[in-house]
């Protein structure tokens, strides 16, 4: 689901909840679509999109239109430091 895609169904009003996932040193995020679709945001290339910080996130997401967020910090490192492969 990359851009592109998440923007047109924010503005159909087709998304029914959005989550902020922190799993170690790095955050995604998936949307629930009204057809209880789970789909997780990726590039335009098809690389799940990530970002640093919960916040860099959630401002990303608000940008679009989206103001809810649920968000899941079960697995979150804060200080970890992330790694490129």
């Amino acid at each position: 689901m990359n851009n592109k895609m998440l923007k047109g169904l924010v503005e159909a009003g087709a998304v029914k909840a959005v989550s902020i996932i922190a799993n170690g040193a790095t955050v995604h995020a998936e949307i629930l679509t009204l057809s209880g679709d789970k789909k997780v945001i990726t590039t335009q290339a098809g690389v799940i999109k990530t970002w640093g910080t919960i916040d860099s996130a959630a401002k990303w997401l608000k940008k679009l239109g989206l103001g809810t967020m649920k968000l899941e910090v079960g697995k979150w490192l804060p200080n970890q430091k992330g790694f490129t492969l």
